[in-house]
């Protein structure tokens, strides 16, 4: 199970996305907001806050900073997001789907729709794209002194779909079903996870080529720009001319 995974590509859009620090603090300082807004400040009962807090450290963003955003979201008014989700198609016919928190539904799918339409991509119906898309909980975990064999049937015995060590760092794949096992199996194990998120993976990938791909990351980009935008997930093929060329 370990090695190359077929979602493994995932992480060299992760990667270019994560460059751009400013805005990914930004998000998991959302999601910390939200999450203490619908479940309480206490991470103790409050598993979607303990998640968080855990990807805020693991992004290195300053205890300080991590308690005055859960004290502002306790506190009486504030923003309040919603959650909501869009799909559609990008150029090539290459499946998109995004997840946003917003407090302005209006103006989320408005920016969301120009998008779309400005970089030649179609938005489409929710529930469109169910037949391309996993939900799947992905947990990163750095090696240390974890043997690899031991660790992966660890997490094979709690349901893990696909174990991959690459570069130092374990990523493992488990239905979005069995996230909490997941989690209560790395907390028994006494392992934290660097990152653990629930995302849309891609039952199979396209390959294009390096103009038409081009355009697809155009319009992935774009969307990412946006600010009530937290994720985008897409089927399109990160082969290394690729990314070397983004």
């Amino acid at each position: 199970m370990s090695g190359h995974s077929k979602w493994a590509n995932i992480k060299h859009r992760k990667g270019l996305k994560d460059k751009r620090r400013g805005k990914l603090f930004t998000r998991i300082l959302k999601e910390l907001m939200m999450a203490t807004r619908n479940g309480g400040p206490d991470p103790d009962g409050n598993p979607r806050l303990r998640l968080a807090i855990q990807n805020a450290k693991g992004a290195n963003i300053p205890k300080d900073t991590i308690t005055r955003n859960i004290e502002k979201a306790s506190g009486i008014g504030g923003e309040s997001y919603v959650e909501p989700t869009y799909e559609g198609y990008a150029p090539s016919g290459i499946a998109v789907f995004v997840e946003c928190a917003t407090d302005n539904l209006n103006r989320t799918v408005q920016d969301v729709r120009m998008v779309f339409n400005k970089y030649g991509g179609n938005l489409g119906t929710n529930g469109s794209l169910s037949f391309i898309f996993d939900r799947m909980g992905v947990f990163e975990i750095n090696q240390g002194n974890l043997n690899e064999d031991d660790f992966t049937m660890e997490m094979i015995d709690a349901n893990a779909h696909e174990v991959v060590l690459d570069e130092g760092v374990f990523t493992v794949y488990v239905p979005f079903e069995s996230f909490g096992e997941m989690q209560r199996k790395l907390e028994s194990l006494g392992i934290e996870a660097v990152s653990a998120s629930i995302q849309s993976i891609p039952k199979e990938r396209s390959t294009l080529d390096l103009e038409a791909a081009k355009k697809v990351m155009k319009l992935i980009e774009m969307l990412e720009d946006l600010d009530d935008v937290q994720q985008v997930y897409h089927n399109l093929e990160m082969t290394e001319e690729l990314a070397n060329e983004l």
